[in-house]
């Protein structure tokens, strides 16, 4: 069973994906802040992360860049779940390191082949 790692302030948010990724077999781990999130992406070895760029310690681009930082995180799939939706969001959070990008609010009938077409096939 694969680990995800949601890194999501919003409670609501966070049970919705969290309950989305647990039907489609997937065991979820929660972070509520950036800090957090990152040690848990170096300590719980999760198989990727889903990150909200707008967090209450640290943003996402400075969790992202600290994931790509350490030897242990580096290549760990991030994909930025976010309700930025300026025009150029899309590419500054690819150009930052991110394997992809979904909107907010999510589709939940859709946001699982969203985050699939993001993730290297096993």
């Amino acid at each position: 069973m694969q680990k995800v790692l949601v890194i999501e302030d919003t409670p609501d948010n966070m049970i919705l994906i969290s309950d989305i990724l647990q039907l489609n077999g997937y065991q979820v781990i929660g972070a509520e802040n950036g800090l957090l999130g990152f040690d848990m992406a170096k300590t719980e070895a999760p198989d990727f992360v889903l990150l909200d760029i707008q967090l209450p310690d640290i943003d996402g681009f400075e969790v992202l860049r600290k994931i790509r930082a350490e030897a242990i995180t580096e290549s760990l799939p991030v994909i930025a779940m976010t309700s930025f939706a300026m025009s150029d969001d899309r590419k500054k959070l690819l150009d930052a390191g991110c394997d992809g990008y979904i909107e907010k609010p999510i589709d939940p009938a859709n946001v699982m082949t969203q985050i699939q077409q993001y993730l290297p096939t096993h």
